[in-house]
Order: structure tokens, then C-alpha cells, then sequence
């Protein structure tokens, strides 16, 4: 009885451990995802951004070549992270972008929301908002 005593404790600081490092490991893995995704547009790969999409919404819009050679008409000069927050599954970030258009070297902000979404089977985070929308009404 006394054996119990001392391991039910552990045994139950063990369990709340191993769902911590769950936590910790969707978390880690969602900074990775925002980190390769802010890069890629930082550094105008729209294509491998289109590649953290999620596949559901590349499936249902994939992108025209016609959208990415759009998107070769800019040149991004920030992505500044404005505020974020995480659910279980789900996160949102708000970003400011600095677009410059190439042919007339005219810099303005565009204000993107990114929404993600977490897949389990694949352990990996996708983005559900799309590529930013650059050219807003």
C-alpha cells in the first residue's frame, strides 16, 4: 500500500509531463511553420509558400500561374508579426507586409491575417488563409 502511496503521485506528474511535451512539441512545431512561411514570403518564394498550404485548400484553389507571375511584380520589404494567438488545433497571426511594386517602385503596407490549422496525422501545422492578397480593393 505504501508503494502506491509514493507512486500514484509520480505516476500522475509523469502523465502531466508527457501532455506538456505534447503541447510543446504542436507549439515548436507551429514556430518552424511560421518561420518557414514568413521566409518564404520575405524572400518572394510564393511558390514555396504555396507548398505550406493546406492541401484540402490547394486541392480546392490551387494557384494559376498566372497568380504567381503577379506575384514576381513585387518585392516584399517586411513582414513585421503585429500579435498572434494559439488554440488547441488552430492559431492566427497578423502581420504587416511592405510590398514594393517593381515597375513603378511604389512601397506600401498590406495587413494580412494568417490563419493555421493543425493536422495530427502529418504532425504538422498549414495555413488555411491563402497567400497574402497583395493587391486589396
Amino acid at each position: 500500500m505504501r508503494v502506491w502511496k509514493t507512486c500514484l503521485p509520480l505516476l500522475a506528474a509523469l502523465l502531466l509531463l508527457a501532455g506538456c511535451a505534447t503541447g510543446i512539441e504542436r507549439g515548436s512545431a507551429l514556430l518552424r511553420a511560421q518561420y518557414a512561411w514568413s521566409a518564404a514570403i520575405r524572400w518572394g518564394d510564393f511558390e514555396g509558400a504555396a507548398n505550406l498550404l493546406d492541401p484540402k485548400l490547394r486541392a480546392a484553389h490551387p494557384v494559376s500561374d498566372l497568380e504567381f507571375a503577379r506575384y514576381k511584380q513585387v518585392q516584399i520589404s517586411e513582414y513585421r508579426d503585429l500579435g498572434a494567438e494559439v488554440h488547441d488545433d488552430t492559431a492566427r497571426r497578423e502581420v504587416l507586409i511592405g510590398v514594393v511594386n517593381r515597375n513603378t517602385l511604389v512601397e506600401r503596407q498590406v495587413r494580412y491575417t494568417e490563419t493555421w490549422r493543425y493536422d495530427p496525422a502529418a504532425k504538422t501545422w498549414w495555413v488555411t488563409s491563402g497567400l497574402p492578397d497583395l493587391w486589396p480593393q
